[in-house]
């Protein structure tokens, strides 16, 4: 089989690869939002969508692939309601900014009409391929793929973006044994902190915060961290201080439609009973008007309701960034201390910020370990910048595996 890297190689985000044969299939289809939106190289004709998870760099492109035909989009239930709900949410946000996006509202619906849903452990046959998706321990619904030839028994698995540590919401990834591995490698070169550890720096920094008059602003992606945060927030006796702005409730409210996808179900759901729903201007300057907690999207600054926030924060007021900032983002910039964009104007952020690493990502020691537990015989490195695919890719050769990290276009040819 041939593996083309239509993106998501060497970079972070547009996840897109392409399985060749008499069939082609698409692992994901993903959008990088930064300051522009990039989307992956064009495939042509597919058959098959394997749809990893409902974050936009791996879903935000797929209605493009509906212009021309109609093929069926494997994933699971959450996966197809969460995906629905950021693409949409995607295709306003061009239409706001007068930007013109690649799709229709009527591809969205065709990629939600043709999707097939698949709880984890259950066997799909399409084109002599078994498929079979893992509980990647990402977010609700995040999968690891298998795909399992009929008649050679040779087995490609696809991790997608994975965790092994749990989180407070979610279990660990399964690890599952592959000839071929595509496996993610976002921190390839970072350990992550103790998150026990971290959990009890954060809530102390945000007390502080909140003790000092000030305002603890955390912005979060809708769909995974806002309801990890929330949830951290409830345990630790803060939720009465909180209000959630954005799309976070109705991701919530689908996370919450799927019990079985998350663990702790009980917690998010008293977590949002007794949260303040900010829906209005006014609901928003009243938060602003107290010393408060605020989760709200864009996790990455890039737009939504947490710049009107950032714009009219107190001085005693905070910044907790709490993912992964892609570079060419509001949120990267603020990292690098360089003013970031609003409304096309540079603003330069005077408020303090700091950085709590509650990745849902492998770490370094993660990545190595699902390497060796999986045992391929070639592992493709996927998803992180050039410098950390290429160094997780030589460290993996040095401990005697077959690793690459290709680039943009490139293909790989593997024994399928």
């Amino acid at each position: 089989m041939k593996i083309q890297f239509l993106g998501g190689a060497s970079e972070v985000g547009r996840s897109a690869i392409l399985l060749k044969g008499d069939k082609n299939i698409m692992l994901d289809y993903g959008l990088k939002v930064n300051s522009k939106q990039e989307y992956p190289l064009n495939p042509g004709k597919v058959a098959a969508i394997i749809l990893s998870h409902a974050h936009l760099d791996h879903c935000g492109s797929i209605p493009i692939l509906y212009n021309y035909a109609l093929p069926v989009t494997f994933g699971t239930p959450p996966t197809q309601d969460l995906s629905r709900l950021l693409i949409e949410d995607s295709l306003q946000l061009s239409r706001k900014l007068h930007t013109k996006a690649k799709y229709t509202k009527r591809q969205v619906f065709s990629f939600i009409n043709k999707y097939a849903a698949y709880d984890y452990g259950q066997q799909i046959e399409f084109d002599n391929k078994n498929i079979t998706f893992y509980d990647a321990g990402h977010i609700a619904g995040s999968a690891v793929t298998l795909l399992e030839n009929a008649n050679s028994g040779r087995r490609i698995v696809y991790t997608g973006d994975f965790k092994l540590h749990p989180q407070f919401l979610q279990g660990s990834a399964e690890i599952v044994e592959s000839d071929t591995l595509i496996i993610e490698s976002t921190y390839a070169t970072r350990k992550h902190p103790d998150r026990e550890k971290l959990i009890e720096q954060f809530v102390e920094d945000v007390k502080a915060t909140v003790e000092s008059g000030g305002i603890a602003l955390i912005p979060s992606f809708a769909v995974g961290r806002a309801q990890e945060i929330v949830s951290i927030l409830y345990k630790n006796n803060l939720i009465d201080n909180t209000f959630i702005d954005g799309m976070a409730k109705a991701a919530t409210d689908i996370v919450l439609r799927y019990p079985k996808f998350s663990k702790n179900k009980n917690i998010l759901v008293s977590a949002m009973k007794n949260i303040q729903w900010i829906d209005s201007t006014k609901s928003r300057n009243l938060a602003l008007q107290q010393s408060s907690i605020i989760v709200t999207t864009a996790g990455m600054l890039n737009g939504g309701p947490v710049l009107y926030y950032i714009e009219r924060l107190n001085k005693n007021s905070k910044i907790f960034l709490t993912g992964y900032q892609v570079e060419g983002t509001n949120g990267r910039r603020l990292l690098e201390g360089k003013p970031i964009l609003i409304d096309g104007r540079k603003f330069a952020v005077k408020t303090p910020f700091t950085f709590y690493d509650f990745s849902a990502h492998a770490d370094s020691e993660d990545l190595h370990q699902y390497v060796k537990g999986s045992n391929p015989e070639k592992v493709i490195c996927v998803h992180g910048d050039s410098d950390a695919a290429q160094t997780f890719a030589e460290t993996l050769k040095i401990e005697g595996f077959d690793a690459q990290a290709p680039k943009i276009g490139e293909e790989i040819s593997v024994d399928f």
